[in-house]
């Protein structure tokens, strides 16, 4: 009969971001140290909330494959990572996410001396090569469409056109946009900038264009939001159909669905999505001549290569070719 606190979490249940999954099995019956080292590599070692959720989701997933063959925890080798991963009708890219996490985590159970060799250090990633990002690339005409198509004559319009504004000429994250606070656009002296808080708690200040400038400040004034206390959210959710405002802040969730049905009310394609502004902007400034180097500290990457996936300026040429063949 198995201890009261070992409880095997159902995949399902892994999944789900906002749940507090216990102890799994496998880590509880090896002991304190196990449990010790799980609750550092979760919770101590992750600091970011999405790679929280997904290395966690990862371990959990795989803990559970293993209980199902009855492997204990210390017994687990490279051949069970292995054959794991080989079983998982995932794509190479969150193959080695999963990977990734298994590293990390039995790098933790090594540091606590519950096992001896790390299992997963010695096992091959995918092969993954990626030229281009799959994001769907929004036209400039597109775009253009989409910001004429909103109406502008209530505070939900402004706010909306606002968002949308800011995705293409900041060329930031949903999520970025969605943290913004009052105080996080402000007055340089010379020019309006906006602040945000990117992924890893990057903080980038980015100048506030003057089309852009007139979107915000019209919607500051309908929402009487132009004084408010600086901790107060930027964008907040609207009352159902009332066009008022309430005093909470919108999600990048409710962004995205609101980006959604802007671009379905203006006849877009389905397809797009709010990070294919981010696709469209980069593009836009490569094809003027930008450097690299500038674009990249526009969009916030660490590495140019990154940069480089957004860019769709050799897809451009590729069409431009198949439209000649005479056949």
């Amino acid at each position: 009969m198995q201890p009261k606190d070992i409880i095997v979490v159902p995949d399902e249940l892994a999944d789900r971001p906002d749940a507090e999954h216990p102890v799994p099995g496998l880590v509880a019956s090896a002991g304190p140290s196990a449990r010790f080292a799980w609750e550092e590599f979760v919770y101590g070692k992750i600091r970011n909330a999405h790679t929280r959720r997904n290395y966690k989701h990862a371990v959990v997933r795989f803990l559970a494959w293993c209980e199902q063959r009855r492997i204990d925890l210390i017994r687990i080798a490279p051949a069970n990572v292995g054959q794991y991963l080989d079983s998982l009708d995932l794509s190479p890219a969150t193959k080695n996410l999963h990977l990734a996490a298994l590293r990390h985590f039995f790098d933790q159970l090594v540091t606590r001396h519950v096992v001896i060799l790390n299992p997963a250090a010695s096992v091959r990633g995918e092969r993954l090569q990626v030229v281009e990002g799959k994001t769907p690339e929004i036209t400039a005409q597109q775009a253009r469409k989409l910001l004429r198509s909103i109406d502008v004559s209530h505070v939900i319009g402004m706010r909306d056109r606002a968002i949308i504004a800011i995705l293409i000429y900041t060329a930031a994250r949903v999520g970025a946009v969605a943290k913004l606070r009052r105080g996080d656009y402000y007055d340089c002296s010379d020019q309006f900038c906006l602040r945000f808080t990117e992924k890893g708690t990057k903080s980038r200040e980015i100048p506030v264009r003057h089309d852009l400038q007139q979107f915000v400040a019209s919607y500051l004034r309908a929402s009487g939001l132009e004084h408010s206390e600086k901790a107060r959210p930027l964008f907040r959710t609207a009352v159902r159909r009332t066009k008022e405002l309430t005093t909470n802040g919108m999600s990048a969730g409710d962004m995205a669905r609101m980006v959604k049905r802007r671009m379905r009310d203006a006849g877009l394609p389905s397809r797009l999505s709010p990070h294919s502004f981010r696709v469209a902007t980069i593009t836009d400034l490569l094809s003027q001549g930008v450097p690299l180097e500038d674009v990249q500290h526009l969009a916030g990457h660490a590495d140019p290569r990154t940069t480089r996936l957004y860019d769709r300026r050799q897809r451009r040429v590729t069409r431009n070719i198949v439209e000649r063949i005479s056949i």
